[in-house]
């Protein structure tokens, strides 16, 4: 699947939502992970950090009725595209390092890591130690 300059725009308008939830310059900083879950049928993209609190839901309009068995491998490097265009925007929020995007699925099972950051560390795509 072929993203559209929609979706693109629709993914980095609910990662901006993510991303002002933890500003630059905050006092606490917050330890967690940022699970993004895709959903087929509703086309939603839904953000939640480690305590399962939602912190954004967009629907993709492109993603809606997909019924395609490789659903996840699809939108991968659209999502790893996206969030690593905000690259900078991650490594001045408040959240800990290290840090990483991790695709779930409808059960909030881990399907791959979009995307990690450590202070001297960033993978982007594939696996830390493959």
């Amino acid at each position: 699947m072929k993203a559209t300059s929609q979706t693109i725009q629709q993914i980095e308008r609910a990662l901006h939502k993510v991303a002002s939830k933890y500003p630059e310059g905050q006092e606490d900083m917050v330890l967690t992970d940022i699970h993004l879950q895709a959903n087929a049928d509703s086309g939603e993209l839904r953000a939640f950090n480690d305590d399962d609190d939602e912190l954004t839901r967009c629907v993709v309009e492109q993603w809606i009725g997909n019924g395609d068995d490789n659903f996840y491998k699809e939108i991968t490097p659209v999502l790893r595209q996206c969030v690593a265009g905000m690259k900078e925007t991650w490594e001045k929020s408040s959240i800990l390092k290290p840090f990483s995007f991790v695709l779930v699925d409808d059960d909030k099972e881990t399907v791959c890591d979009l995307y990690l950051v450590d202070d001297d560390t960033m993978i982007v795509d594939g696996e830390l130690l493959k």
